[in-house]
């Protein structure tokens, strides 16, 4: 374990629209960037301030995991009450569960935020009214995306840049892309590895909404949607009391606890999921049946393909080897025939792929092979999607269980949101 972990200071560029955060560790500055969509509307300063103090703590987990411990730091004039305190402490403890895994460590070794004032009263800081949508160019985006356009909804398609490219499934949006960049500090986490730093997970889906919830109050809107299932909630292992979940910050507990501090802490803003409510099973039915035909050879939620550092992802791909195309194979086998769904991947049926078998134990539950470390559908479901695929493909070779699993049922949710798409 190391020092501490210093907070040092954030900060916006009102010209230039961008902002800065910075973090110290070891006796050396990390320093992060986002350069966010410039536009007229006059935001509220105050809300802005809170929002950026919350991605700066939240973002922050990309440059504490090098030498994570215990013992946190803020400069003088930083306060932060209780419920933040827990907050934070479930964003660095459960928020990190799966880098806690795999490096050894237990809830003991991760961040404890230290309370130092008394609660804060909310803002009455001033919002406009529309709709912003996180894109990624995966089904859950796009689907959410293709819902609201045949309901009539006008929203903000909104992405996160990591480089110069963009998923080009995006530019065939009803609505006019809007592009963030964010600039993570690569040459002080390659300094950090040359010099020992640990490496894993962090809960990105966290850092990416807290940085929307940026974008949102400079661009005058009040409901930010992001795009998630049911998901999240298998435990792949624990450690003590610590469930090991690979992302987190995507289950609902998480989605409740992110909304909830928005609306306390920064302002009048909803942010959640309209696909909360659905299985993930059931989400690629929806897919399948809505807008398979337009995006169903230009969608990708592949990370090995398209999401790695310096990766040109302006044509989705499929590597056709991971957990995670696997998973999705399983998921659309109902709804997609053999043929077709084979052609996404280059003529392969993954079923019959003897690369992906230990895959597909985990993912179906078998042999007590783990679950993988990935965004992927529970056990049940995908024995049920495997036992009740189209005709045309292939056999694993072994038993897949039966599974009783109802794809109809609905899961709790933000009634106004999932409203948008029902």
């Amino acid at each position: 374990m190391s020092e501490k972990f210093e907070f040092v200071r954030y900060g916006f560029d009102c010209e230039g629209y961008r902002a800065s955060f910075v973090y110290r560790a070891r006796g050396r500055e990390f320093t992060e960037t986002m350069d966010f969509v410039k536009n007229d509307w006059e935001y509220d300063e105050k809300m802005l301030d809170r929002a950026l103090f919350l991605a700066w703590v939240l973002a922050g987990t990309s440059y504490y995991k090098c030498w994570p411990t215990r013992e946190v730091s803020f400069p003088g004039d930083c306060e932060i009450d209780g419920d933040q305190a827990r907050f934070f402490d479930m964003v660095y403890q459960e928020g990190l569960g799966q880098f806690a895994y795999e490096n050894g460590l237990t809830r003991e070794d991760l961040a404890h935020f230290v309370t130092t004032s008394e609660r804060r009263g909310m803002l009455e800081g001033r919002t406009g009214e529309g709709i912003m949508s996180l894109q990624s160019g995966g089904k859950d985006s796009l689907l959410v995306a293709d819902l609201l356009e045949k309901k009539g909804v006008e929203y903000m398609p909104w992405f996160v840049a990591s480089g110069d490219h963009h998923p080009r499934v995006l530019d065939e949006l009803a609505e006019s892309l809007q592009i963030a960049r964010r600039t993570i500090d690569r040459d002080g986490l390659e300094w950090a590895k040359e010099n020992g730093a640990m490496n894993g997970h962090v809960p990105i889906t966290y850092i990416i909404q807290s940085y929307a919830v940026i974008q949102a109050i400079l661009s005058g809107k009040n409901m930010i949607l992001v795009a998630v299932g049911q998901e999240g909630v298998e435990p792949h292992a624990w450690i003590g009391d610590l469930a090991i979940n690979h992302q987190w910050s995507k289950t609902w507990e998480a989605e409740q606890l992110f909304a909830q501090y928005v609306k306390e802490r920064i302002g009048n803003i909803l942010i959640g999921s309209p696909l909360r409510s659905m299985s993930e099973v059931r989400i690629a039915q929806l897919f399948a049946e809505n807008c398979w035909s337009r995006f169903g050879h230009s969608f990708s939620s592949c990370n090995v393909a398209n999401y790695r550092q310096h990766a040109d992802n302006s044509e989705l791909k499929w590597c056709g080897d991971c957990p995670k195309c696997a998973n999705t194979y399983l998921m659309f086998a109902p709804f997609v025939e053999a043929d077709e769904m084979k052609s996404i991947f280059e003529g392969q049926d993954l079923l019959e792929k003897e690369s992906l078998e230990y895959s597909f134990k985990g993912l179906l539950g078998v042999d007590e092979v783990m679950k993988p470390f990935e965004c992927v559908g529970s056990v049940e479901e995908l024995r049920w999607a495997y036992n009740n695929k189209k005709g045309g493909y292939g056999e694993l070779p072994f038993e897949v269980p039966n599974s009783e699993f109802d794809i109809s049922l609905e899961n709790d949710a933000q009634k106004e949101i999932t409203d948008l798409v029902k």
